[in-house]
Order: structure tokens, then C-alpha cells, then sequence
């Protein structure tokens, strides 16, 4: 069962597994996150807070509502955590025949790894982390203001987006097409594209992107492709592709196996120079108590630049997660 919230939740087709009710109108849920980082790349050990979210759940005549409040400021770059800001805000109409409307300030409904830690069976992104055009899940660098039009069924969904990302952007508002299947037992298969994503008219960019979630026993096994076709003239097109596999040993003790590749990293991604971003990553995970879990990681990661240069780094982390 725990397999199969997962992959529900990570298509959206499901809220949240708990929450505080503060009445028939009105429920609070939220996490506390934090985490030890050793990277060998430089000197540096980073121990401290990561973020702190309240997440406030509206329903009233009809319409449902959500504002979720944390530190993780996406202007801050993850890095600012002395001031509160708005990640999500948005309210959302349910009509007959599975239609429905949200507007506001949301999560893309793209990417196998998604905004929050519990949307993410590792401590670090497959891609890296801060502003990542592969990370599209990412909510603090990858959010969407606009008007989403959705349908639903018992094994269909889809829905179409118009938006202002969160990149730079021209008058031109940016499109997401998305849509899940659920038809086939313990599999869940998503797909659909942005149009236009990365802002500017010099710099516009297409992005399609392809996932499967499978369920067997024990056993959680995720797949996904990422193509970034962009304007640029340096970059063209590049692309990246990921393999999960999360294991539960017991019902508290779990591990998560992560192959990722990121190939013309500079597309709007990895990093000036880095053309290629490879890494492998192994994390096991223990519930401490129902609402405290801990992952201890590590990864191993090679980058190469336009200039020849290679890097091989190894980070090695232990996060500890709240929930409420």
C-alpha cells in the first residue's frame, strides 16, 4: 500500500496522507527539515536548518483552497532562511464530469521528483540542486502562476496550464500540457511538455518530459526523460534520463538506488561550463517515529566541462525530516 500512495501522490491524484484539523473549513499540515552535508569538492561542512513549511488547507462552498508559507524563498536561492515567503497559493473548483480550475501560484505537474522532501526518496536532486530546468517538480526554482484546466477519471488525467514561470519571462505567457495514465496495475505513466519555459525571446526553450512509477512487492521502480530543445544557438538541445529503484527492507528501514544523467548541462541547467552531469547515489532510510524519518546518503558525482576539465566529487549527507 505505502508503494502505491507514493505513486499516486507523485502523479498529484491524491492530497496529503495527514493533517491537523483546526475545523470542518480549515486543516495545517507541515514539515521541519534539516541536514548535515559533507562535499569534497571544497572545505566546507554545512550542518543547519534546510527549510520550514506550513502548509494552511481551505474548503469552503465548493472550493478548495491551499497557501502554503515557508523559509525556502526561490529569490534566495535556498539560502535565506530569515524571512517567511509564499511557495504555493492558489484556489481550485471542482465541476461535473471530472473538470476542474485552479488558479493561482502551483507546483508543475511534471518531474519525478517532486517540491517537498516527501515527494523525494533521496536527500539531494538527481540533477543538482538551485535553479534547473530538469528539476521541474522543484517548486521553490520551477513554480507556475497562472490558470490550470484539468480532467480526471478513474484512470485518466490531464491538464493544461498557462502561466508565468519562474525564469525570467516576455509578455508571452508559457504553456504545460500534461497527462497520466493509471489503467495498468501498480503503473503510472505521465507525460507532456512546456512551451516556451525559459523566458526570454533570445533564450526560449521546450521541454518534454516522460515518466514511469511501476510497483512490485517490496520494491518502487521510477524512470524518467527530460529534453530541453532550446533557442540558444550554443545549446540547441540537450537532454537527461533517471533511474530509482526505493526497496523497503522492513516497514521502517528502506533504500533508495539513483542513476542519473544529464548531458549539455549549460542547456538552461547545470552550470556555465559543465556539458555533462553524472551521478550515482545510494540512500537508506529509517522511520524514526511515524512523524520523524532520516536519510543517510551518499553519491558520487562526475561533471565535465566545454574545457575538458573532468570533476569526480563525493557528498556524503544525513537529513532528518518532521512532518505534521
Amino acid at each position: 500500500m505505502k508503494k502505491i500512495i507514493a505513486i499516486l501522490v507523485a502523479l498529484s491524484a491524491v492530497g496529503y496522507l495527514s493533517a491537523i484539523d483546526v475545523n470542518e473549513n480549515l486543516s495545517i499540515n507541515g514539515f521541519i527539515d534539516g541536514s548535515y552535508h559533507d562535499d569534497d569538492r571544497d572545505a566546507d561542512h554545512d550542518l543547519g536548518l534546510d527549510e520550514v513549511e506550513i502548509d494552511f488547507l481551505f474548503n469552503a462552498g465548493g472550493v478548495s483552497g491551499e497557501v502554503h508559507v515557508d523559509t525556502n524563498d526561490a529569490s534566495a536561492n535556498h539560502t535565506d532562511h530569515e524571512g517567511l515567503g509564499i511557495e504555493q497559493a492558489f484556489i481550485s473548483y471542482t465541476l461535473e464530469g471530472g473538470l476542474g480550475v485552479t488558479f493561482g501560484r502551483f507546483d508543475s505537474n511534471l518531474g519525478l521528483e517532486r517540491e517537498d522532501p516527501g515527494g523525494l526518496y533521496t536527500y539531494s536532486r538527481a540533477y543538482g540542486d538551485g535553479s534547473n530546468a530538469y528539476n521541474l517538480g522543484d517548486v521553490d526554482t520551477n513554480w507556475q502562476e497562472g490558470l490550470r484546466l484539468g480532467y480526471s477519471s478513474d484512470v485518466l488525467s490531464a491538464a493544461a496550464t498557462f502561466y508565468d514561470g519562474s525564469a525570467l519571462d516576455d509578455a508571452d505567457l508559457d504553456v504545460e500540457i500534461s497527462i497520466g495514465y493509471t489503467g495498468i496495475e501498480n503503473l503510472v505513466l505521465t507525460a507532456g511538455m512546456q512551451f516556451d519555459n525559459a523566458g526570454t525571446g533570445t533564450t526560449e526553450s521546450d521541454v518534454l518530459n516522460v515518466t514511469a512509477l511501476f510497483s512490485t512487492g517490496k520494491a518502487l521502480i521510477g524512470l524518467e526523460y527530460t529534453e530541453v530543445d532550446s533557442s540558444q544557438a550554443a545549446v540547441d538541445e540537450s537532454e537527461a534520463f533517471m533511474v530509482l529503484i526505493d526497496y523497503d527492507i522492513s516497514d521502517k528501514l528502506g533504500v533508495a538506488l539513483r542513476y542519473s544523467d544529464a548531458e549539455d548541462a549549460d542547456a538552461p541547467g547545470l552550470g556555465t561550463n559543465s556539458e555533462n552531469y553524472e551521478k550515482f547515489t545510494i540512500a537508506p532510510n529509517y522511520a524514526i517515529t511515524e512523524s520523524l524519518g532520516a536519510i543517510l546518503e551518499y553519491s558520487d558525482v562526475d561533471t565535465s566541462d566545454a574545457l575538458g576539465g573532468d570533476v569526480d566529487a563525493n557528498e556524503i549527507s544525513l537529513e532528518l525530516t518532521f512532518t505534521f
